[in-house]
């Protein structure tokens, strides 16, 4: 756990935002989560794919980064409805004025894990347009510098989680921390 944030985290009303590295489960944790405490699941990249009509790898070939996260705010604007556990892509709280309303908006959970753990989960990275086209050397470089660039605004969040472990005990992890507040 990380931050002082108040009893009032834990409110049902006040969304949960999981943030973190790509890889690192908030796709998968959140609608285990969201179960678990009786609440939506929104994914903000599903939200843009959805509305857009397009993959995130088709956005950026045509929109470039910029126009993909543009979008994104957008989504992350519509999913910050009360209640709901929403899963952000890796970049998203980095965009100017996210992390700030995040905070002041709901609960912010950091989902870690270690570059090894990404790169396993990841796989095929030909999906992922941040490491598309690099070796696996490549891949890593980059990964290790996204982290060292988010890393800042990752750590704002209340509650820092070990996201290494199955989806089930990353979600128990939560809940403990949420409740021990």
């Amino acid at each position: 756990m990380v931050g002082g944030a108040s009893a009032t985290d834990t409110d049902e009303r006040r969304p949960i935002f999981l943030v973190g590295m790509m890889g690192a489960g908030k796709s998968t944790i959140g609608p285990s989560l969201a179960a678990r405490l009786g609440r939506d699941f929104v994914d903000t990249d599903q939200e843009v794919e959805r509305v857009a009509e397009a993959t995130i790898a088709e956005l950026f070939e045509r929109e470039g980064e910029a126009g993909f996260r543009e979008r994104e705010r957008a989504a992350i604007e519509t999913a910050r409805r009360a209640g709901a556990v929403v899963a952000l892509g890796g970049g998203a709280i980095v965009q100017p004025g996210v992390a700030d309303r995040l905070v002041e908006s709901g609960l912010v959970v950091w989902l870690e894990a270690d570059p090894d753990t990404i790169l396993a989960r990841i796989g095929d990275a030909s999906t992922r347009p941040l490491l598309a086209g690099l070796d696996p050397a490549g891949q890593r470089a980059k990964l290790e510098r996204l982290l060292a660039d988010r890393k800042p605004y990752y750590a704002r969040a209340s509650i820092r989680v070990d996201a290494t472990g199955a989806a089930e005990a990353v979600v128990d992890s939560i809940i403990a921390e949420m409740h021990g507040r």
